[in-house]
């Protein structure tokens, strides 16, 4: 068999698939089938590893499904440190048997892994999203408004229990507030993914009715971009008029 066709059968071969594969190449020692072997078993030790940390981060729906929960909602936002545009938040309920390998804080996900991930929970699973805007962020503040933006993502939804980024939320549900939540519980890295992806499509937006500032870059962050747009072309609508280096230049 030429090595194409070898790396064929070895490019979605299952664990028991390989060791049938190794013990009939056993014996073959063209260098690229001892490569093409060693690949196959480099990509199994990793999507192994993957499913190992998946588990380890449905701990937290495991013990609220032992608990009889089933319905069971992760929430988390975006946007709080920004200057400019608004905070957004997301809930999400992951249908029973959900996987997806590296899902973990948007934050620690490279674009093209977040819009996989983005595309696969928007297809199978329950998403709502809550936005507050830059003018209600000054009335009431930051914290607020990214807890206004979670409450209002949960209450377009019917979970049962609430596992919750550092924020403890104003609503009568058995609810788990987890540190570092996105890289510790599935159901919060997913809605940590629906919130970035939502708010950084905003910001595209955003970049093309307010080109000189760079939104599409920074996402409203107080880059060096960012503030020399502040000082050069001055205060939009979007931006966030209490917030210091805004407020410096107003």
């Amino acid at each position: 068999m030429n090595i194409t066709k070898i790396k064929t059968r070895l490019a979605h071969a299952s664990r028991e698939e390989l060791e049938q594969i190794k013990r009939e190449f056993a014996e073959d020692g063209r260098k690229g089938v001892v490569t093409a072997l060693k690949q196959a078993e480099r990509r199994l030790l990793q999507e192994e590893q993957q499913r190992v940390q998946f588990q380890e981060r449905s701990l937290f729906e495991d013990r609220y499904r032992a608990q009889g929960h089933q319905r069971i909602a992760g929430v988390d936002e975006v946007g709080r440190g920004p200057l400019a545009g608004p905070v957004v938040a997301a809930a999400v309920i992951l249908p029973a048997g959900f996987y997806h390998p590296g899902l973990t804080d948007s934050k620690q996900m490279s674009k093209k892994q977040r819009s996989a991930a983005y595309q696969h929970i928007q297809e199978v699973a329950e998403v709502a999203i809550g936005i507050i805007e830059p003018e209600e962020i000054d009335r009431i503040n930051i914290y607020q408004a990214s807890k206004q933006a979670m409450q209002q993502a949960v209450a377009q939804l019917t979970p049962d229990a609430l596992l919750v980024d550092a924020m403890t939320l104003d609503v009568d549900l058995p609810q788990e507030s987890l540190i570092k939540g996105d890289a510790r519980s599935v159901s919060i890295a997913a809605a940590s993914v629906i919130a970035k992806e939502t708010r950084d499509t905003m910001m595209e937006q955003y970049a093309v009715l307010y080109p000189e500032y760079g939104f599409d870059q920074h996402a409203g962050y107080g880059t060096a971009q960012h503030l020399q747009a502040l000082d050069r072309v001055g205060v939009t609508p979007i931006h966030r008029k209490t917030f210091k280096p805004v407020l410096d230049r107003l």
